[in-house]
């Protein structure tokens, strides 16, 4: 994985570092709202003040709009250089198979399964690679440090939350990237057998086509399993948490150490860790597909031992 990471330091570290600030800033203000909610809630009652109160709404709409604005630029110059790393490593991977010098040069068939499919998942994933990790553990640590300054307690109790999520997911994620491999290497080699098959016996290559695609069929269905189940189990302690801040805020209120705005923040504290956290977990999947799928191609290549064509490497706008 380091050596992946650094290829990407290496061949984008700089559109990496207005990411980095970009992602360092939109979760700096990720606590912000919560702030903003809970005072409108305590605020609420016989003595509220209306100046008070459109301030404070004021102040909430705002950091939400400048929190959207800088999400989008974020976004914007991920994808552009997500997009354009496509563009380079389809243009290296097609200079070397045409390159009588290279050693190692892809055949037909896992030239186009390369350049329509694994180019994208990689060059997608290079876009951001430094960028989501940074965002969602930077929104993770704001959100729940805001809640553990305004009751120790609910904010424990949000790390316990996450725990086991992170465990489900590293346990099971390694059984899916082999699936993922396996999968990669046999529609490769279906590709390559349908390309070349007016070359060889028709039915024979015909018979192994179709064996192939029922190898995808059932590696696809463990895939499916697998998800699905860190999907279920992620949602049910989704709902464990919900249940948890309502018990221990319902008891802390009842002994005068916590107020309802408090508890409210910490309802929607939930929910804003849970995004950020399923979005990192996400992340940790599409990480090792998108190195599974990068070996392979670094494997089946000479692309990244060649010097870089002009067209290939030119910058992003």
């Amino acid at each position: 994985m380091w050596d992946f990471y650094v290829r990407i330091w290496r061949n984008t570290g700089r559109a990496q570092i207005l990411l980095v600030i970009l992602s360092l800033i939109v979760a700096g203000l990720a606590a912000a709202p919560l702030r903003f909610q809970k005072d409108i809630i305590n605020s609420l009652g016989p003595d509220l003040e209306t100046k008070a109160l459109f301030l404070l709404c004021g102040g909430y709409l705002a950091v939400i709009v400048i929190t959207n604005v800088f999400k989008f630029a974020l976004n914007y110059r991920s994808s552009l250089l997500g997009e354009d790393t496509i563009r380079r490593i389809r243009g290296r991977v097609y200079a070397a198979h045409h390159d009588p010098e290279a050693t190692r040069r892809p055949n037909t068939g896992t030239l186009a399964t390369i350049i329509a499919a694994e180019a994208e998942e990689v060059g997608r994933f290079v876009g951001q690679a430094v960028a989501n990790p940074l965002l969602q553990v930077g929104t993770l640590v704001s959100v729940v440090s805001y809640v553990a300054s305004t009751q120790p307690y609910l904010g424990a109790f949000l790390v316990l939350i996450i725990l086991p999520q992170a465990a489900i997911v590293l346990t099971l994620q390694e059984r899916v990237n082999r699936r993922v491999k396996d999968r990669t290497i046999v529609l490769r080699r279906a590709s390559s057998d349908i390309s070349e098959e007016e070359l060889k016996d028709i039915h024979q290559v015909q018979e192994k086509i179709f064996e192939d695609f029922d190898e995808i069929y059932v590696t696809r269905r463990g895939i499916f399993r697998l998800k699905l189940s860190m999907k279920m189990a992620m949602n049910v302690i989704s709902g464990i948490g919900l249940v948890g801040i309502l018990v221990i805020g319902g008891l802390l209120m009842k002994d005068g150490r916590t107020d309802v705005g408090t508890v409210v923040a910490s309802i929607s504290a939930l929910e804003r860790i849970n995004s950020p956290w399923r979005l990192l977990l996400n992340f940790y999947k599409e990480l090792s597909a998108a190195r599974v799928k990068f070996e392979l191609i670094l494997k089946s290549s000479d692309a990244f031992a060649m010097p870089t064509t002009r067209k290939a490497t030119k910058k992003a706008p």
